[in-house]
């Protein structure tokens, strides 16, 4: 007698014929009755195997698939040929961000899935070996512009966007500064990577920041050790960076140990999320679309997306929790040109005056 139910055995089975097969030799021994008793299973289930043993042979021991004929919930035709497509209009960018942008009813579980199913489905990352340390639960702790990291973009290098830059006079450096809790972006761009660009960035952001209520008086502006944060490696004096940075009493000016890059994961996060949402997918007539682009895409990250890596908030309803009397102006300051507003600078200096315009030149007003 078999020491175990048919029904218990059938679970953990690898090839399941191989017991049912057992079951209709025992049959023609024994019988039914007695084959039920001796494998604890029913006389049904018995007749059953057996019947399809005697018309088919040992591949009607193969259990059935029991995918009804008919799926009521199935999704049709016309919206698996609509997600395919939205797929291939938007490239790399994943199921979660195009179903906010496009509104789509679908969860993304189901997209991904249809999107395999049609073999349109992105290339599966590597998954690391070790997992690094996960600081969320420690940044979420953290007050609001705690921390600011920033950090320079190569825009060359994206074959998108290459040859519109090239022809269009576009720029070729993107500066990006992050706050870590809340996430939200701020953008600046220009035609070289230069301590006086970042130090124009700086600045302006100190200025914009401030004027729409953000108290920098503790903050720590991270930056990694490149020429336009540092100056040199050896060199003696606060570069132009600090001095502009620690211009706001009591804001400091911080560089990451060489090498450990990871300390500017989440600025460089959110480059390649701006490689992939933003350069990837647009299309630019000249540097003022350009920028009118730029700021459109920046208040849909600080407004309107989601970051599932942060409970699924937008990084206003982030801020907005750290304080409740905060403007929503604070996420709207615009992407500045940076060579505009050197411009600007030596033009007033050239006046004998102090004051710099904060609003680029090349901004315009249409989309307030």
């Amino acid at each position: 007698m078999c020491p175990y139910t048919y029904y218990t055995v059938m679970r953990k089975s690898k090839d399941p014929r191989y017991l049912r097969h057992q079951i209709v030799l025992s049959v023609e021994q024994r019988g039914i009755k007695a084959t039920a008793r001796a494998f604890g299973c029913s006389r049904n289930t018995v007749r059953k195997w057996y019947r399809r043993w005697l018309k088919e042979g040992y591949n009607g021991l193969e259990a059935l698939s029991r995918r009804p004929r008919r799926s009521p919930n199935a999704t049709p035709a016309s919206e698996r040929n609509e997600l395919v497509e939205l797929k291939k209009k938007y490239k790399r960018l994943g199921a979660e961000a195009i179903r906010v942008l496009e509104g789509l009813s679908r969860s993304p579980r189901t997209i991904r899935k249809i999107w395999r199913e049609e073999g349109v489905s992105s290339r599966k990352r590597r998954k690391k070996h070790k997992t690094k340390q996960n600081l969320r639960a420690v940044k979420r702790q953290w007050r609001l512009f705690q921390q600011i990291d920033e950090d320079t973009k190569y825009l060359n290098d994206i074959p998108e966007y290459y040859f519109q830059m090239m022809k269009k006079g576009l720029p070729k450096i993107q500066f990006t500064a992050r706050d870590v809790t809340s996430g939200l972006i701020y953008l600046g761009f220009a035609e070289e990577r230069s301590a006086t660009n970042a130090t124009l960035f700086a600045r302006y952001l100190n200025r914009e920041l401030q004027a729409r209520g953000a108290d920098l008086s503790q903050t720590v502006r991270q930056t990694d050790n490149g020429s336009e944060y540092i100056s040199h490696v050896r060199a003696k004096n606060p570069s132009p960076y600090t001095i502009a940075v620690e211009n706001v009493k009591n804001q400091i000016h911080s560089t990451i140990p060489p090498g450990a890059h990871t300390f500017q994961s989440d600025v460089e996060t959110v480059h390649n999320i701006i490689e992939v949402e933003f350069y990837e997918l647009e299309h630019f007539k000249d540097l003022n679309d350009f920028m009118n682009k730029a700021y459109a895409y920046l208040i849909f990250f600080n407004l309107f997306r989601p970051n599932s890596y942060k409970e699924n908030k937008t990084p206003w309803q982030l801020a907005k929790e750290k304080q409740p009397e905060l403007s929503k102006n604070i996420a709207l300051i615009p992407p500045v040109y940076l060579d505009n507003l050197l411009d600007k600078e030596l033009e007033i200096s050239a006046r004998g005056g102090h004051d710099v315009s904060s609003v680029p030149l090349i901004f315009t007003s249409s989309l307030l």
